[in-house]
């Protein structure tokens, strides 16, 4: 689309809105910027905005906004089921996010991660082993750096690696990753999507736009994916670290291969990889698989999956103190991330669990933790603490106990690890109940650690 004149509402200004704004303007849109918010609970959010004509409309809603706009462009935190949505819809208005308004606008090879979990992790790796290859790279999407701020300064020999949820993919139209890779699909977001069959729906519209001359990436242990790879159009990679696969990555003697062309290569040994755990030894093999698909040499990958060290809030130790170990992972915001976090912890552990109600179950947690007899104490929180006490001494784990606060978390599982302990915080919920997001949480569970 020319986007020269048109006139666009963007409806939410917290980063992803205020970076499409800016990008709008660029390109000559007439932008209206919307928020229920009043510019004063906004504050510093609409700093970025200083000096660009806009028309301010804060602290009303959308839907008298509508008349004459010729794109409304929404939060990803707005369903696309919302009423000014749907109406938006039924006047003509071309109703889209900003990841789609970046991904038309941005220049450079696009390659796009989605999954349950395990994005943010892979498109980090990714990101450092493009960089390492010596591209520009520019590692965006719902990781927390807006698309919309690295499509205005793009180029077309660059690199864009963009982590991609459901929420956007319910507003991408043209969206077309030249390489896109699936990680995993368990249940999550429900309240938001209502069934399994549509968010594995919005999570498959990653492939959509792909053609023949595209690569799309699965995951063949995981049970969410099974047959799923034969919907696509584009070419098939797969990677698994319990069997080999006709093309892809995959592990055999304990040394990570890649199969490219009817050509194998050995990568490195498993050992070799820095981050730990199992679903850490899955991300690598899908950063593998694109990274072999973009041509980027294996001395270049090899050395990358040595160095990368991970990423913030995901299995992150802290701080050891009287011989405990304090581990953020903050970003367990659903059941299969804590399942994997608990499945890594190989010393006695407390754990920190409770937050947002996403209507998910809990026993399938609550059945792994009474089998991993490291996890000995649960201290729980928010919104769900009901739900998970109830899941767990259903399920015959016994140790549960209640906090009002992080603080009083921290500070009870403190008195009850010991020595050679772990206290880990995975708490398998969103954060809205009691922070902004999952890296505030996070953040703050470290602040309070710190300061033990």
């Amino acid at each position: 689309m020319n986007w020269e004149g048109k006139k666009v509402l963007v409806v939410g200004m917290a980063r992803s809105g205020v970076a499409a704004s800016q990008l709008l303007r660029a390109y000559g849109a007439e932008v209206t910027v919307n928020d229920s918010k009043s510019e004063e609970e906004l504050g510093e959010q609409l700093n970025s905005l200083e000096g660009l004509k806009l028309e301010r409309r804060f602290g009303c809603g959308a839907m008298d906004l509508l008349k004459g706009q010729d794109c409304l462009i929404i939060s990803p935190g707005i369903p696309d089921t919302a009423p000014f949505v749907r109406k938006a819809k039924e006047m003509g208005i071309y109703v889209i996010g900003e990841l789609e308004l970046a991904s038309q606008l941005s220049k450079g090879t696009l390659v796009a991660v989605s999954g349950t979990n395990g994005k943010t992790t892979t498109v980090s790796l990714l990101g450092e082993i493009f960089r390492n290859s010596g591209k520009v790279t520019h590692v965006v999407g719902n990781i927390g750096y807006p698309y919309s701020l690295a499509a205005l300064v793009s180029k077309p020999e660059d690199v864009m690696v963009c982590e991609v949820s459901s929420f956007q993919m319910e507003t991408a139209d043209t969206f077309h990753p030249h390489i896109a890779v699936l990680t995993n699909i368990s249940e999550d977001h429900l309240n938001r999507h209502g069934t399994m069959e549509v968010y594995t729906e919005l999570k498959m519209r990653i492939f959509r736009n792909q053609t023949p001359e595209d690569y799309a990436v699965f995951n063949a242990d995981d049970p969410g994916l099974e047959n799923l790879h034969k919907q696509v159009r584009s070419r098939v990679l797969q990677f698994s670290h319990k069997k080999e696969v006709s093309e892809g990555a995959f592990v055999r003697n304990g040394e990570v291969i890649v199969r490219l062309n009817g050509e194998e290569r050995r990568v490195c040994a498993v050992s070799e990889i820095r981050i730990p755990g199992a679903h850490n030894l899955e991300n690598a093999l899908g950063a593998v698989c694109a990274a072999a698909a973009m041509e980027v040499p294996i001395p270049v990958i090899r050395h990358s999956l040595k160095s990368f060290r991970g990423v913030e809030h995901r299995i992150e130790s802290v701080r050891e103190l009287d011989g405990i170990e304090y581990i953020n992972d903050s970003k367990g915001t659903n059941v299969d991330s804590t399942i994997k976090a608990v499945e890594t912890m190989n010393k006695p552990t407390v754990i920190i669990l409770g937050g947002y109600d996403k209507h998910t179950s809990f026993d399938p947690l609550a059945a792994v933790m009474v089998k991993n007899d490291m996890i000995r104490e649960a201290v729980l929180i928010g919104e769900t603490a009901g739900q998970i006490e109830q899941s767990l001494k259903t399920a015959g784990f016994a140790g549960v106990h209640r906090a009002g606060s992080m603080r009083e978390a921290v500070e009870l599982s403190r008195s009850l690890a010991s020595e050679g302990w772990n206290v880990l915080l995975s708490p398998a919920c969103a954060s809205f109940d009691m922070f902004r997001d999952y890296e505030e949480r996070g953040r703050k569970f470290k602040e309070i650690v710190h300061g033990l």
